[in-house]
């Protein structure tokens, strides 16, 4: 247990925020955060995730930076699951640098848990130990501050950083794992890719053009970037689908963690899963 609490102490958290009002419902509402456990960076409005992020890993004193986004929260005792995480992963692989909550295993199978809202349902398998990723998504990214990595400020967009962090740390030498590390995403319907989700994919496909093909949360990146055309298609088709499928951002967050039985139930408002998505701003994101 000193052990954990040890890990624990080694740790910080940080947000890349555009709407005060989503940060406050959602991860600010975290018993670590609201107890203070984890002391949180904020960087506002940032031009690029790998700027605002930077910002975040030089401000930082704690070698283990838990960077998440202002949608998520983090249901009571994530802390110490995280903990328990960490001295899992170094057990097999003392030289990790990037762990995820959702990730992309190299057999392109994606490993949770977490509860999306945009889905409403819990994603990704569960493994009882760490699964090497080659890509992560942005919700929920634990990165090994001392070993030195850092975001590329020169991507086009705030998409795909999840799969460049994991790339960069692999080339590096660093391990990529996810780990199981149940908590809320409480984000909202996209309805399609747009030109910034282009673009942010044409340069990283150009960027790890070696490594192809790479399997992201969200979509294939090949040599010749076909399937960003049938990932298009197939949004136009499901579009009605997936806007009924999605529940409302207006819940509150520990509702669904107590749903998902990641937390006591310390409710009674009931959870609907058949309101559509509000229309509230979210951060931008890929996922």
């Amino acid at each position: 247990m000193r052990n954990f609490l040890a890990a624990v102490d080694r740790m910080a958290l940080g947000c890349v925020s555009n709407n005060e009002g989503i940060l406050a419902f959602n991860l600010k509402r975290s018993p670590v955060v609201r107890s203070g456990r984890l002391s949180l960076l904020v960087e506002e409005d940032p031009v690029s995730p790998g700027k605002g992020y930077n910002q975040i890993l030089k401000r930082a004193q704690s070698p283990i930076m838990i960077l998440a986004h202002q949608d998520v929260y983090l249901p009571t005792g994530w802390e110490d699951l995280l903990a328990r995480r960490i001295a899992e992963v170094e057990a097999i692989d003392p030289d990790w640098g990037v762990l995820a909550a959702y990730g992309i295993g190299l057999d392109d199978v994606g490993w949770g848990p977490v509860w999306s809202s945009s889905l409403s349902s819990i994603v990704g398998r569960v493994s009882e130990n760490p699964v090497r990723i080659q890509s992560a998504d942005e919700l929920l990214l634990v990165v090994r501050r001392e070993r030195g990595l850092t975001f590329d400020e020169g991507l086009p967009g705030f998409h795909f950083y999840g799969v460049d962090i994991v790339q960069t740390a692999l080339k590096a030498g660093l391990g990529a794992w996810n780990v199981s590390l149940p908590l809320v995403h409480n984000d909202r319907f996209h309805p399609a890719p747009d030109t910034e989700y282009d673009r942010c994919y044409h340069y990283i496909r150009r960027k790890w053009h070696a490594a192809l093909p790479l399997r992201s949360p969200t979509i294939k990146i090949s040599w010749h970037g076909l399937h960003l055309l049938r990932a298009k298609w197939r949004n136009r088709r499901g579009l009605s689908f997936r806007k009924d499928m999605a529940t409302h951002t207006g819940t509150d967050p520990r509702i669904y963690a107590a749903h998902c039985g990641w937390e006591k139930p310390a409710f009674s408002t009931p959870l609907t899963v058949t309101a559509r998505n509000s229309d509230t701003a979210v951060p931008r994101t890929g996922t």
